[in-house]
């Protein structure tokens, strides 16, 4: 935390340090390190993650794995911004006016940072085909498309879910090109999080949710127009998905509607406890479905199945990324996090929310419980898609007993 809010009038002490297009690079340099974290973990608990979003195998033992392309690029990515953001402190010293002043190198930073994702970097061993395959899953993400099964249908919700918990970051990124392309403007300001009017940030907020929403209601026509299955039933829980994603809605109107106010100074008593109680349903609804529906656990399901002796209290029979422990931790997080928005709540914390600093500690607390919520999400989407949890090359090797009992954690 700052401890000192505000150094000048119009910049706070967290951000002569560390500006916020410089905080939005570093999320996104922190998802390419995380997403080759998850690989990487995945690999080794021998979860074929490729295959589960459709993406094509190496076809040669002597090419490296996909996780250590990503580290390659994740390692660029940390060379430009480190090269960047040290260059600017050169030029600032932490100077008020010449961090307003200098703002174009860390938004040339940000122009870098966009470039590494499209230009072909052969020559640095960083594999091009990965980036392409992104820009084009998230083309087709960003209007809320739905690739099928049998194409990628798991990367595009993955992609679509980690959007949505990289909201307020899309939200600063606008925000910087906003302040930056604003005659008499900085980047590198004290963040004007009204630029570009009171309700376009929240709106810009707003779309990742309405991405997922969109999947959902896809998902539940392709069901209704398809011959019935059992297995998929009449497709009443893809509704109950985009019912939850349609509660991040009010939290963020609520929001916007409470900041307005206060800038007007309106009573706010009643959109507060709106607010309060629009974040609690989705905060609750979404944790429900994180434990009930994306990891298959059973913490919720009825007292049989959830004391059944088959599987460790609350969980699963198959728990293939570690002991039921980090399973028990793991939900706690999850709740955790997905309610840092109590801070506000309380008399004293509430004062120093609205801190850049911690800001910023929210939205990497988020992509943080994302990164985590990715392990188990992907391990039980390998369950679902194989009978036994182990890839068919496994299957094939005649040592189902010994890996059964070396990778799976029960009690």
């Amino acid at each position: 935390m700052d401890g000192d809010p505000v150094v000048e009038s119009e910049l706070d002490s967290f951000s002569l340090t560390f500006p916020l297009p410089y905080r939005v690079a570093f999320i996104v340099v922190l998802a390419v390190w995380g997403w080759g974290l998850n690989l990487h973990f995945l690999h080794l608990r021998k979860i074929d993650v490729p295959s589960l979003i459709r993406y094509p195998g190496r076809s040669s033992t002597t090419q490296l794995p996909h996780h250590h392309s990503t580290y390659r690029l994740a390692t660029l990515l940390s060379l430009s911004s480190a090269l960047s953001i040290l260059t600017f402190w050169s030029f600032t010293r932490r100077d008020p006016k010449r961090v307003i002043d200098y703002d174009w190198i860390p938004m040339t930073n940000l122009a870098v940072t966009a470039a590494l994702f499209v230009l072909p970097l052969r020559r640095l061993s960083v594999s091009h085909s990965g980036r392409r395959r992104l820009l084009a899953t998230l083309r087709r993400v960003s209007v809320g498309g739905l690739a099928e099964a049998k194409d990628g249908k798991f990367g595009d919700i993955l992609l679509a879910d980690v959007l949505t918990s990289y909201a307020k970051v899309l939200g600063d990124l606008f925000i910087c090109l906003c302040m930056f392309f604003t005659r008499n403007g900085s980047a590198t300001d004290r963040p004007d999080r009204g630029c570009g009017g009171t309700y376009l940030v929240p709106l810009l907020l707003a779309i990742p949710s309405a991405i997922r929403l969109r999947q959902c209601i896809i998902e539940y026509l392709r069901v209704r127009n398809s011959p019935f299955k059992e297995s998929t039933g009449w497709g009443g829980q893809h509704l109950a998905n985009a019912a939850k994603y349609s509660t991040a809605f009010p939290v963020i109107i609520l929001n916007a509607m409470l900041r307005n106010a206060n800038t007007n100074g309106t009573p706010t008593t009643g959109l507060y406890r709106a607010w309060i109680a629009a974040c609690l349903l989705n905060s609750l609804y979404s944790f429900y479905w994180d434990i009930t529906k994306d990891w298959d656990l059973t913490l919720f399901a009825g007292a049989q199945e959830r004391n059944s002796p088959d599987h460790p209290f609350g969980l699963r029979r198959r728990l293939l990324i570690h002991k039921p422990v980090v399973y028990y931790f793991v939900i706690a997080l999850d709740l955790a996090l997905r309610c840092t928005w109590m801070i506000k709540l309380h008399p004293h914390l509430n004062t120093i929310s609205d801190f850049e600093s911690s800001i910023f500690l929210v939205e990497f607390f988020e992509v943080f419980r994302r990164w985590v919520w990715i392990f188990f999400r992907v391990e039980t989407e390998w369950i679902r898609n194989t009978s036994t949890g182990l890839g068919v090359d496994d299957i094939l090797m005649s040592n189902f007993n010994t890996r059964d009992e070396d990778e799976e954690y029960v009690d």
